[in-house]
């Protein structure tokens, strides 16, 4: 069996949401898809879809296989593009949207080498940590740090970034440092308004996974006023590692907790499309890939 078409028909049963509506789509009989997936579980040894009369769901295994295949899916997209047409100028208005202190940091210094590379692009980059729309809002690439739900989008892994629980000196010498993430419940938090999870933080500790519910002391929209405020005593915050990994480092902030890891979450490129992709965009991502393949990280 090719395990492409395995691959790309569970995708697009998972993206339609039915074997109807994606046989539909791959031009596919409604039993050629079934077989497929089946075919895959099987190969596999798990289950991926969990099937009912009224809708589909995923397993965990399925989660996970499908954010990995869909990468794969897309990163060969992107080099029989590349192929196809790598004699396309890149050219025209290049629209990007990225996190403020993210955009700030890491991609900032990076403009001038891209457009010295493709002087015929004028780049817009507006930096925003609210979740934009690509399409309605008209943006070519976004570039966002999260867990990436199933999403008609299409995205590129930049790097990866490890979020860290840490408060001030001042701050730990007054109320104590905590030795549980249950204890967290307790403390002055400063929390970021657009986790996925809101004020419950998750982390993997000795014994397994572990959640607390926090009651932040202050909401904000903007990863730089956490630090301030963390760096001001005022309460723990746990953010990426590429915006307070310098602090912990010099001693201004203190990690807690690492026996208790947060999960890494991924940097991507996201755009509407992998059909017809504009040299533009192709060239932005492939600069962008390359800076941070680099740096293995960002932080």
């Amino acid at each position: 069996m090719d395990r492409f078409l395995e691959m790309q028909t569970f995708n697009a049963v998972v993206e339609a949401g039915s074997f109807v509506k994606a046989a539909d789509a791959l031009e596919l009989s409604k039993a050629a898809v079934s077989r497929y997936v089946v075919e895959l579980e099987t190969r596999l040894g798990v289950r991926l879809l969990q099937r009912t009369t009224r809708r589909l769901s995923l397993t965990d295994e399925g989660q996970l296989f499908y954010a990995r295949s869909k990468e794969l899916l897309a990163e060969l997209a992107e080099a029989e593009d590349e192929i196809t047409s790598r004699n396309d100028a890149a050219s025209g208005l290049l629209r990007v949207n990225a996190p403020f202190t993210f955009g700030v940091l890491h991609l900032a210094p990076l403009w001038g080498d891209f457009l010295r590379q493709h002087p015929k692009v004028k780049l817009e980059v507006t930096l925003a940590d609210r979740l934009v729309d690509l399409v309605e809002e008209g943006f070519d690439v976004a570039i966002r740090i999260a867990s990436l739900e199933s999403s008609t989008l299409v995205s590129t892994r930049l790097a990866t970034t490890r979020l860290l629980l840490c408060g001030a000196p001042q701050y730990l010498q007054s109320h104590g440092v905590p030795q549980h993430p249950d204890e967290l419940a307790s403390h002055a938090v400063i929390a970021y308004s657009y986790f996925s999870t809101r004020d419950e933080w998750h982390f993997q500790g000795p014994q397994g996974p572990v959640s607390v519910k926090t009651n932040p002391c202050f909401h904000t929209n903007n990863g730089d006023t956490c630090r301030a405020a963390a760096l001001a005593g005022q309460g723990i915050i746990l953010q990426p590692d590429f915006l307070v990994g310098s602090d912990v480092a010099s001693g201004a902030l203190v990690e807690l907790l690492p026996q208790f890891q947060a999960r890494d979450i991924g940097i991507y490129a996201v755009y509407p499309t992998r059909k017809h992709v504009s040299p533009k965009v192709r060239s932005l991502i492939a600069f962008l890939k390359a800076h941070f393949s680099q740096l293995g990280a960002a932080g």
